[in-house]
């Protein structure tokens, strides 16, 4: 299967499955169930099966090593169609029938605030493994992926540097898209530059037509994209239609989480710059060895290792390793286990999680799309969460359980 037919197919391949993929049962006393909820259908499946496959790779690995504890891990994995009200669903199936012993999963800010409340409510641990727009802070959660704070603030004034200072925002409206435009807004300023216009667009909007025709008018030196989801890669496509790729240069903090530059042509996305933990052409030898175990098992044609699938496969490795050292599947006794600062040396560098904010601390690149690659440009080693930070300090306050919200 190429590339593009595997991106394209994704959503038909289980279209229709309402179901757990796997059947669910008890927990058996020699085995320790890891709930999965992504989605690998609907309009955001672009995103969940690459995260589903290394997950599975995660799982068989750890399998292969002996397990945790002396116990075999099995994975119980649920696919929500892009459907809230199925997040929901299958948190409490997770948490209450399969006796999860964490669960991770969800793509969406919004599907994470679905899960994280049922997850909490039911004491059962939570494990969010994707870059999203910062500020939660729950002790009962651990949100290993990338922030503003450690992406948006080196994208911004890189792409401002390269191509000028007035900035117009495209993004997704639900609070990734409402709360990462706040970011780039607040970065936009304290670099000198100005925000002609923040435009949001619900998940399953397809005509940008007239955004685009607005967009040119106010001749911007740039765009930033927070756009979400298949529907979305429309705007891609109507922007180079309308001869603007070459005209106005984009960045974007969600571009390629999906794959969108193998599915897009050169001439659509050549010249687009991202910024996030993960690229596949990084060049070290965890990466290179972690490729060569990836190809190996889920075939040589697969298409890009992505970002939030790099996040899954790190968020349990780092889970893992919080359990190893409490030696216990008491939540109480893996949290404060994992509290300890405990890192792991992934394919994407070292990424250690932060004891007060549940957050990690980790390596972010800057890439250009080019002939439907990704090419590293500069890399920020060991950066901190300190847009959650600044706000969030599960160390002093333990029963603290929010999502903190900036305010430009």
């Amino acid at each position: 299967m190429d590339r593009r037919s595997f991106i394209q197919s994704s959503a038909a391949a289980l279209a229709g499955t309402a179901v757990p993929l796997f059947p669910m049962s008890a927990m058996a006393a020699d085995e320790i169930v890891v709930g999965s909820i992504v989605d690998m259908s609907g309009g955001l499946d672009i995103y969940g099966k690459p995260m589903a496959d290394c997950m599975t790779l995660a799982v068989e690995e750890q399998n292969a090593a002996g397990g945790l504890l002396g116990k075999k891990i099995r994975l119980a994995t649920y696919d929500p169609q892009s459907n809230m009200q199925l997040y929901a669903q299958f948190a409490q199936q997770s948490a209450l029938k399969d006796k999860s012993t964490v669960v991770m999963g969800g793509i969406t800010s919004a599907s994470r605030e679905v899960i994280r409340p049922v997850l909490t409510r039911n004491k059962t641990l939570y494990f969010y493994n994707t870059q999203y727009e910062g500020g939660v802070c729950d002790r009962n959660t651990f949100c290993t992926g990338v922030t503003p704070g450690q992406t948006v603030a080196k994208l911004i004034p890189y792409a401002m540097k390269k191509w000028g200072k007035k900035v117009y925002v495209v993004a997704a409206d639900y609070n990734y898209g409402q709360i990462t435009s706040q970011w780039v807004k607040k970065f936009v300023q304290e670099n000198g530059g100005s925000v002609a216009s923040i435009d949001f667009f619900p998940l399953d909007v397809t005509n940008f037509g007239p955004t685009i025709s607005k967009i040119e008018a106010a001749k911007p030196d740039m765009i930033v994209s927070a756009l979400v989801g298949g529907a979305h890669i429309s705007f891609y496509r109507q922007w180079a239609a309308a001869g603007l790729t070459k005209k106005i240069p984009l960045a974007s903090t969600t571009f390629a989480g999906g794959n969108e530059h193998i599915v897009l042509s050169q001439a659509e996305a050549d010249g687009f710059l991202i910024s996030y933990n993960y690229f596949q052409n990084l060049d070290t030898p965890q990466n290179k060895a972690f490729k060569e175990r990836f190809y190996k098992r889920f075939g040589a044609d697969y298409p890009n290792i992505t970002e939030l699938a790099m996040g899954t496969y790190q968020g349990f490795k780092l889970w893992a390793e919080g359990v190893k050292k409490a030696g216990s599947l008491d939540r109480e006794k893996m949290i404060a286990a994992l509290e300890t600062g405990i890192s792991i040396d992934g394919p994407s560098g070292k990424v250690s999680l932060d004891p007060a904010t549940h957050h990690c601390v980790l390596n972010v690149s800057i890439a250009e799309v080019r002939n439907k690659q990704l090419n590293i440009v500069e890399t920020f080693q060991q950066q901190q969460p300190v847009d959650t930070s600044a706000v969030c300090n599960l160390v002093k306050n333990p029963k603290d359980n929010q999502q903190y919200v900036i305010k430009v």
